[in-house]
């Protein structure tokens, strides 16, 4: 599982599939046990919640960033971190990947969001979260179809 989210070639396939409007990987490093992954999502205007749509004026950008590293137990431990160009606030959690054989593989994530606009803050974070539940649950489906057809 792990070599599949850190995979070049399964991060293009997911991102041409759930990416969004202009959505690329922007980079990969990888430093020693350590993994970076930058990507880009994009969401057209008329698909956004009207507040979020009046805040940004146009396309919703996401610019993502995850680390994963091993734990020392054969699991992986990682960070996740979003901003969003043009929108006060980020999104920031934790993540872990524990291999439950012979199940396959349990991926936690754990986080928060955080959008200090006054009056509207909450409705946006609300809007957000959701969102961004609906893109994991998607990934999370994407994944299993993947492992289903590649061998990593």
């Amino acid at each position: 599982m792990h070599a599949a989210l850190i995979d070049p070639a399964y991060l293009n396939a997911r991102l041409a599939v759930l990416g969004g409007k202009d959505a690329e990987l922007l980079g990969h490093r990888t430093t020693g046990d350590q993994v970076e992954i930058h990507l880009k999502h994009g969401v057209e205007g008329r698909d956004l919640p009207s507040a979020v749509r009046t805040l940004l004026g146009g396309d919703l950008t996401i610019d993502r960033v995850e680390t994963w590293r091993p734990n020392g137990s054969g699991s992986y431990d990682g960070t996740v971190k979003v901003t969003i160009p043009g929108m006060p606030g980020e999104l920031t959690g934790r993540m872990t990947l524990a291999d439950r054989t012979p199940e396959g593989s349990e991926r936690t994530i754990d986080g928060s969001v955080r959008i200090p606009i006054p009056l509207v803050g909450g409705k946006v974070e609300e809007s957000v979260s959701g969102q961004i539940s609906k893109l994991l649950d998607a990934e999370t489906e994407f994944t299993q179809k993947w492992l289903a057809e590649h061998q990593v």
